[in-house]
Order: structure tokens, then sequence, then C-alpha cells
């Protein structure tokens, strides 16, 4: 529990003790803004606060959070909050470094033009705060760099409405303890989302990577069970890697991959909520989540299309499987990917510059159901052959043909 303004010496302690217990539990840059925010504004006793950071290839200060009494156009998150950072030369001066002073004093002002005796810290302002002060009906604000790794990364600003204490000092003193609290509490933050971004990435293409996928379509198919929620899995390799490797070497071939994953994320962007990976080696995919099984399949044939331009390569074998098709059951990822992997599988057999679909190749009731017509039930050809796989009669390990699942 936040305690207001005013408070002790032991009371402030507390508090900055708690923001960094509350911090430490949150889990994303969202999560720890709020918190930092909030938490920063109840301490410091303020009617409003927000967090922002400086995008220094923009040059703007980016907010990231409102809290507190918000006015007018004031968003708790903001799409787009921007402001130049040229009219806070406060956060561009900021000295480096880690020691005492090393770019870290807070300021206040108030919203009456001229009374800079109020304001601590750094320079005299150059008049952008008061007047957004009196056009939002407060009377000060206190504002503390925050300071990450040594570089400014942003600032915190708290506010308070007109009438109220003016801050003072001791307050701006306190400011600056929060904004290293929550520079601690942003540098972990950001730890762990690049430590996420990288397990959850492929390094070569920057694409999702096997990992990501797992997860992804084990969530996918949990929708799938409650309400019916499509999920879509399109499989592709891309032809002919290995001979670009052995006559213009591994540099070309890590080329045309990378050429070919800005085609896939390209084509994954023209279907909403679909993830682009690569799986590894010369082998990709699209994962949706949502859209119908034809709308898949014509991104599908967009990405063969656009596969065959590029330079080097012989474009790339393609196979889709969607639970928006008769393929039967889909009770887990595994039997999803056996699926695709069966229709890509025909579709390199076939040399064929068009996408193979599951339960297009052949008609008839899949899977379960048409198993259960007897042995000699015939049905979709990319089905059985995923059939097959599932019951061990095909594919040897090591074997190029043999299909995902069985090799594990």
């Amino acid at each position: 529990m936040w305690i207001g303004y005013g408070m002790g010496d032991d009371a402030r302690l507390r508090t900055v003790v708690g923001l960094a217990q509350e911090m430490a539990a949150a889990h994303t840059l969202r999560e720890v803004a709020r918190t930092a925010a909030e938490g920063a504004r109840a301490a410091l006793g303020g009617s409003f606060a927000a967090l922002s950071v400086w995008e220094r290839e923009r040059g703007l200060l980016r907010v990231l959070v409102n809290t507190g009494e918000r006015r007018g156009d004031e968003e708790e998150f903001p799409e787009d909050e921007t402001y130049p950072v040229h009219d806070f030369p406060e956060i561009t001066g900021l000295r480096h470094g880690n020691g005492p002073g090393a770019g870290t004093h807070a300021w206040v002002e108030t919203a009456a033009d001229g009374e800079r005796a109020s304001r601590y810290g750094p320079g005299a302002p150059r008049g952008g705060r008061p007047p957004a002060l009196r056009r939002r009906g407060r009377g000060c604000c206190v504002v503390a760099p925050v300071v990450v790794g040594g570089r400014a990364w942003g600032e915190l600003y708290v506010a308070r409405e007109s009438g109220r204490p003016v801050f003072d000092r001791a307050d701006a003193d306190f400011a600056e303890a929060l904004a290293s609290v929550i520079a601690a509490g942003i540098a972990q933050t950001e730890r762990l989302e690049e430590a996420r971004r990288l397990a959850f990435t492929d390094p070569l293409t920057g694409l999702a990577n096997r990992r990501a996928v797992d997860v992804r379509l084990d969530e996918a198919l949990e929708r799938h069970r409650a309400d019916g929620t499509v999920v879509s899995l399109l499989v592709c390799d891309v032809n002919g890697l290995k001979g670009v490797n052995d006559v213009l070497g591994h540099d070309a071939g890590d080329r045309l991959l990378e050429r070919f994953a800005s085609v896939l994320s390209l084509c994954g962007a023209m279907l909403p909520d679909t993830l682009a990976a690569r799986l590894g080696g010369d082998e990709f995919c699209l994962l949706a989540v949502g859209p119908p099984a034809d709308e898949v399949v014509r991104v599908a044939d967009e990405v063969c299309r656009r596969a065959a331009e590029l330079e080097t390569g012989q474009g790339v074998a393609c196979g889709v499987a969607s639970t928006g098709d008769p393929i039967g059951p889909v009770r887990s990822a595994r039997r999803l990917f056996r699926l695709a992997d069966a229709a890509q599988y025909r579709a390199k057999a076939a040399r064929t510059d068009k996408p193979v679909v599951a339960g297009r190749e052949g008609g008839g009731e899949a899977g379960a159901a048409g198993r259960a017509e007897g042995p000699e039930y015939t049905g979709d050809a990319v089905v059985r052959l995923a059939d097959q796989a599932e019951e061990g009669r095909i594919g040897a390990r090591g074997d190029r043909r043999r299909l995902r699942g069985l090799d594990v």
C-alpha cells in the first residue's frame, strides 16, 4: 500500500522498498511502466504521473503510460503521445556514468510564469512545461530523469493539482530515489525481454524459431478445442539451397534464406494473428490462428509465387494443413505438423509450384472417420500419408522422407 506525500524518512524508505518489490513482480515493460508511474504518483502525493522513454532515433520523448487523474486527450497507454526532445534539453544534456551526480538530478516546475525559485536541478526551464500545467489545471510538477546503464533512458513526471502544496526540495530528492529504483526495474525487465527474444528468435532471419511455434501452436489448439477457432499451418522448404551453398558458398545460401524470410514475413502480414518462423535449415512455416482455410491457402499461393521470383534458389515446396478443412480431429500439435509435412512432401515430390493442401487431395471424409470405413478406404492422399507416418509404416530414422513426429 502506497503512503502519500508528507511522510517521514522511514515511511519513504518503506515506499522505495515496496516499489522495488512490485516492479520485480512485473513481467513486461508495459507492466513495469504502469507500476512505476502509479507507485511514484502515490508516494509523492501527486494527482497525475507519466513515464516516458527517449527514442533517440526519432528525437522524441514517447509517453509509455499516464496514471492518476487524466485530462483531455491523455490516455493510460497512449498509442503515440510524443514530444520533441529538443524542448527538454535537461534529458539530452544528462551526464553519463554511474557515479554521484551522473545525470540523476530531479527538478520542480510550477504553472506560474517565471517562478524559477521552485525549480531544483540543472539549467533554467525553456517554458514548455508551465503552459502544459496550466492547460490541464495542474499547479506544479516534479521531473526526475531515468538513467539506465549510465545513459539517459527517459523521465518520470509527477504533477499536483492547482491549490495543492508545491513540490519542495525534499520531494525532488525523493523523486530521484524513486527514479533510481525505476531504472533498476527497467534494466532488469529489458534484460529479461532480450533473453526471451533470443530464446524465441531465429538469429539468421529474425523470424520466430521452432520453440516459439511450439508454444503458439499449443495455445492455438487449446482455443480450437474450446471454441472451434481455425488453426492453420503452412510448412515450406526452400528448394535448391544445397546447390546454392555448393556453387556460390554458404554466405549466398544465407542470403537466400534471409530473402525468403522477408517474403514469408510480408505474406504472413496479410493474415491477422499469424506467426512467421524458421523451423531450421531450409524449413519455414506460417502459423495462422483465426483466418479461414481458404485465406491461408490464398496466402500460400502468394508465398510460392514470390519465392519463385527470387534470384537464386528454385522456389519452395509448400504444404498446408488447416482445422478448417476435412482433415479429421486434430488433438495435438504433432498431428497438425504431420499433416502439413505430408502435404509439403507431396508438393516436393510433384515438383509443383503450388501449395498442396491436406484435406483437398482426394475428397471423401478424412482421418479417423475415414479409417472407420475399413482398410480399403482411400480418402485424402495427404491424410493417408500422415496416417501412415503416425502408424510407423513409412519413414526411417535419418530418411529425408520422414514426416515430423517420427524422428523424435
